[in-house]
């Protein structure tokens, strides 16, 4: 099968690539409009980690034509075979997406009006003529859709975005709370950051409060209707699942039962055969293809899937996985009994599935529906390897300041930077700016890293990428801009010229890697219960300075280690181990203390932990995942969330939480342990209040701040 000529740089660096389909060609989606799809069109989508490991998946616009679509179950293919039949291949349905693919956009997805036949109609920044309304919708896994721009399309309860341009309009429902309000303010920031490049203003408008110039586009505001609820349609219960093997032997593509009831026995898959697993619902299949078999068979994956789902009389939007030998999802390897991966040779497979989006009745409550989604992988694109020029600047009131190279990579939480990165893609310069908010910097400087940000900008021409970055919020390509150094960041203070720069006496920094290989080292308090026997810390005080090892910690965080030892100066540490240290380390810490003992968290390669959100805002209890890695203001202060890591169960329950949630959420973590397949029964639950939080909940979270709720959260991120 010929390859398009847009797939040649495919896969060259890890990353999200994304194509549009116009007819049988490829259009490449810039970085920037990442996460924005048009209705009319159909994509496709390519991430590559760091491995590297490929998911490829083809996104379906709910107005598209067949034959786009066809067309990118064409081009998916082609793109398979390119990366020689290694990717997992994934479909994906307008507001039917996958965790892993939602995972990709943090900030969440926008649906806009149009398509192919209509034109590309890109956000160019400053563009005086744009004039849109996105309603957006959902506290956890967010999507914006493109309505009519008129007061017909609001209601109280949500929140939306009225984008004219300059100026992009954040308007909160008097019903909506907190943290609907919190996700559209991010969504809006990334309209504001990436397809404006900055060059737009950003307004926090509540209902009753809004400007003239938003009257002067909509009109006198008449009485609005309530808000429409969030909740999913519920899952069936699951059916037994299928087994089919896939053979040509005879000529032509057939199909043979193998076993018509789950959990099946690993050793029933050869590899030298391809397989369909019917998941006995019409939502999802599997086509798993055996590193030896027929080529034929490989690359009729998509076809035959496609005609088994016509066959059963499946839903066409039907989502197909094609998995590779070796790249199963957890959805899958969930179906059969004790699976071994490929590096295990005792003992069960660790087969926890993310769940899936549901409602959840009263009574009765099915939790094995929160195990029907695979795994989540939701890194963030990188435009290169960092090894691009980097230039660093202090904000300081009104202006910028050079920062010494020999403290690149060094950022205190008390103060902004501007980060210029200049790197070569082809035969073009091409330039991002990060502006680096620390959490203790001033709202002024807040405002005035923005402005200078611009001004940057437009000194260039106008062309730079600007990516603002919350302290604790690093992506993976800002880490790697330092030389393989660690991120080095300082709890508070200033590097600016007479500023409060006297630190501590006793200074804790905690080193972690990142599942995308980069390391962070994070000034913590100087307190034991901050350990965690996961990762290494450096501990710094009058008399000395210790090296502590964790026993998870890997070779790459205690190189690390020597990096911030050399930071910080004061002659050569005392390497510790975990279990092994001197009364001395513990007197600089003021005393032993219970900390995070498990090392389950190095196993997350194989099993990512998982968190969902219990809530009854819609009238009915509702559980949905949160997509993407662990981030401590993914707990919701007015709900309850269950935290599960693999030998453990969490129910965290925040402070405006109600009665209703608190007393359901313990009741579904027991039933969704009772539920797993993997059988886990008798895991501990532990239930605990927020501000309560014990080191073992604490250390899934990196650099755990105790004091984030007494933040305005939604006035921070709104200066932002």
């Amino acid at each position: 099968m010929p390859t398009h000529k847009a797939f040649e740089s495919a896969g060259k660096q890890p990353g999200l690539q994304i194509w549009r389909v116009e007819k049988m060609e490829l259009a490449e989606v810039p970085k920037e409009l990442h996460g924005s799809f048009y209705m009319g069109d159909s994509y496709v989508i390519l991430h590559t980690s760091s491995s590297p490991s490929y998911n490829v998946h083809t996104w379906i616009g709910g107005q598209t034509s067949q034959d786009e679509k066809g067309a990118a179950a064409i081009l998916m293919t082609q793109l398979d075979d390119y990366l020689a039949g290694a990717p997992t291949q994934s479909t994906e349905f307008q507001g039917q997406e996958s965790l892993t693919f939602l995972g990709y956009f943090k900030h969440g997805l926008k649906y806009q009006k149009g398509g192919v036949a209509s034109g590309f109609r890109a956000v160019v920044p400053n563009q005086a003529d744009v004039r849109r309304l996105l309603h957006v919708k959902g506290r956890r896994h967010v999507r914006a859709t493109e309505v009519s721009l008129t007061w017909d399309s609001f209601n109280r309860g949500d929140c939306f975005i009225i984008d004219l341009g300059k100026d992009i309009y954040h308007w909160a429902g008097g019903d909506s709370n907190r943290y609907e309000r919190l996700k559209a303010t991010q969504l809006a920031i990334d309209i504001r950051d990436n397809e404006r490049r900055g060059r737009a203003e950003l307004h926090l408008v509540d209902e009753g409060d809004e400007p003239e110039e938003v009257i002067e586009v909509l009109g006198a505001k008449p009485d609005l209707p309530p808000g429409s609820s969030d909740a999913c349609t519920v899952q069936k219960c699951r059916n037994p699942g299928s087994l089919y093997k896939v053979s040509d032997a005879s000529g032509k593509m057939a199909l043979t039962l193998v076993a018509q009831k789950n959990p099946f026995k690993q050793d029933m898959l050869s590899c030298k055969e391809c397989y369909i697993l019917d998941n006995g619902q019409d939502n999802k299949i599997f086509f798993w293809k055996g590193r030896e078999s027929n080529p034929k068979e490989r690359k009729a994956a998509l076809s035959l899937s496609n005609q088994f789902i016509e066959d059963k009389n499946y839903s066409d939007k039907c989502q197909v996985q094609v998995l590779p030998q070796g790249a199963e999802s957890t959805l899958f390897k969930e179906f059969f009994e004790n699976w071994l991966d490929k590096d295990e040779s005792t003992g069960p497979g660790k087969s926890y599935t993310v769940g899936s989006i549901a409602v959840v009745k009263q009574i009765p409550f099915d939790a094995a529906s929160l195990h029907d989604n695979k795994v989540m992988a939701a890194h963030h694109g990188m435009a290169d390897d960092g090894s691009g020029k980097v230039q660093v600047f202090r904000v300081e009131g009104g202006d910028r300041v050079p920062v010494d190279a020999a403290s690149h990579g060094q950022f205190y939480g008390g103060d902004c930077y501007l980060l210029l990165y200049s790197y070569h893609s082809g035969d073009k310069e091409k330039h991002i700016i990060y502006i680096w908010q620390g959490n203790k910097c001033s709202k002024d400087e807040l405002g005035a890293s923005a402005i200078l940000a611009v001004a940057l900008d437009d000194s260039m021409g106008g062309v730079a990428v600007q990516v603002r970055v919350s302290q604790g919020q690093e992506p993976p390509h800002l880490l790697s801009l330092f030389g393989g150094k660690p991120l080095v960041v300082y709890l508070g203070g200033t590097s600016r010229k007479g500023g409060n720069t006297q630190p501590a006496a006793t200074r804790l920094f905690h080193i972690r890697q990142s599942c995308t290989g980069a390391t962070r080292a994070v000034e913590v308090p100087a307190d034991a219960s901050c350990l965690n026997s996961n990762d290494v810390f450096v501990l710094k005080w009058p008399k000395g300075t210790f090296v502590w090892k964790g026993r998870g910690a890997t070779p790459e965080e205690t190189a690390a280690a020597k990096h911030v030892t050399g930071v910080l100066g004061g002659g050569a540490p005392a390497e510790v181990a975990e279990t092994k240290e001197p009364e001395s380390f513990w007197k600089a810490l003021g005393g032993r203390k219970d900390y995070q003992t498990s090392v389950v968290l190095r196993t997350a390669k194989m099993w990512q932990p998982r968190l969902f959100g219990c809530s009854n805002a819609s009238g009915r209890l509702t559980v949905e995942e949160v997509p993407g890695e662990l981030d401590q203001l993914d707990l919701e202060t007015d709900d309850v969330m269950i935290l599960d890591t693999c030998q453990q169960l969490f129910v965290w329950i925040g402070k405006d939480a109600n009665e209703p949630e608190k007393s359901g959420a313990g009741r579904i973590a027991q039933e969704y342990l009772e539920s797993d397949p993997s059988g886990r029964h008798g895991v501990p639950v532990t239930t605990i209040k927020q501000g309560e939080e014990p080191p073992s909940f604490t250390g899934w979270f990196h650099a755990w701040d105790a004091a984030l709720w007494d933040k305005d959260l939604l006035a921070r991120i709104g200066a932002r």
